[in-house]
Formats: C-alpha cells, sequence, structure tokens
C-alpha cells in the first residue's frame, strides 16, 4: 500500500470475508490490494460500457416486438 492510500471501512458479509481472505493468502496479496483491484476493474468496464453507448447513440431505436417478429421470421428463435 501506498503512502497516498486513504483509510475506508467497509462491512463485508462474514462469508464473503472469509472467502477473500483465503483467496489473498493463496495469492499472497493483501485483502486491501485485492479490493483495490476489483474496484479498479469494474470501473474500467464501466468506463468501457459509457464508451460504447456513446459510440452508439446515434444508432435508431428499435421496438422490441418488432425486432422480435423479424428474429421468428428469419428462424433465429
Amino acid at each position: 500500500m501506498t503512502s497516498k492510500s486513504k483509510r475506508a471501512t467497509i462491512y463485508l458479509e462474514p462469508e464473503l470475508h472469509h472467502t477473500l481472505r483465503l483467496k489473498a493468502v493463496q495469492m499472497d496479496r493483501s485483502i486491501s490490494d485485492l479490493v483495490n483491484q476489483a474496484i479498479r476493474d469494474s470501473l474500467f468496464e464501466d468506463s468501457e460500457d459509457l464508451v460504447a453507448f456513446d459510440v452508439r447513440s446515434d444508432e435508431p431505436d428499435l421496438d422490441f416486438e418488432q425486432v422480435l417478429l423479424e428474429l421468428k421470421k428469419r428462424g433465429k428463435i
């Protein structure tokens, strides 16, 4: 952990905490490292989603029922 790290209190379900402790030992990493990485990964995934939404923002909206009918006509469902 770096000296610039901030401290936070989080409450984990007992089973989740136990599993996280076992994984930390198995991977020879701290629980903080694992939690930081999981948060980093989640935020990165969110940012990828936002970029994808932005890229596709000009695409037309499709009626769900119409899409289902088209898929049925083509034998896809």
